[in-house]
């Protein structure tokens, strides 16, 4: 996994990995296994850090594939939108033309 703004602002975790994968694939519907993957951290360090993106209400079923839940970046909680804006902010902090300038 490349390192991205987010995690090396806030360090590489497994609830920032979670975090980054979903504000990554905004849009896109996945499985708990699925975001564990992508995330590259493993189930167990999944299953410890999800209550806590379920709990901030930053994500949401989309819907369900018989005993399957697919989750989404929720976009319409606050928590996930002041994220958003964060993450928009160190991007254009950390942009090059942004670096050349105050160089």
């Amino acid at each position: 996994m490349a390192e991205s703004n987010l995690i090396r602002f806030f360090g590489d975790n497994p609830f920032t990995r979670i975090l980054d994968v979903l504000i990554d694939n905004i849009g896109e519907q996945y499985s708990k296994k699925e975001m564990q993957e992508l995330a590259e951290i493993s189930k167990g360090a999944f299953f410890t850090h999800w209550p806590k993106a379920e709990e901030l209400g930053l994500v949401k079923v989309t819907r369900t594939l018989g005993r399957t839940k697919l989750y989404t970046l929720d976009r319409n909680s606050q928590f996930t939108k002041d994220i958003l804006k964060f993450d928009m902010r160190m991007i254009e902090e950390t942009s090059p033309k942004r670096m050349l300038a105050t160089a």
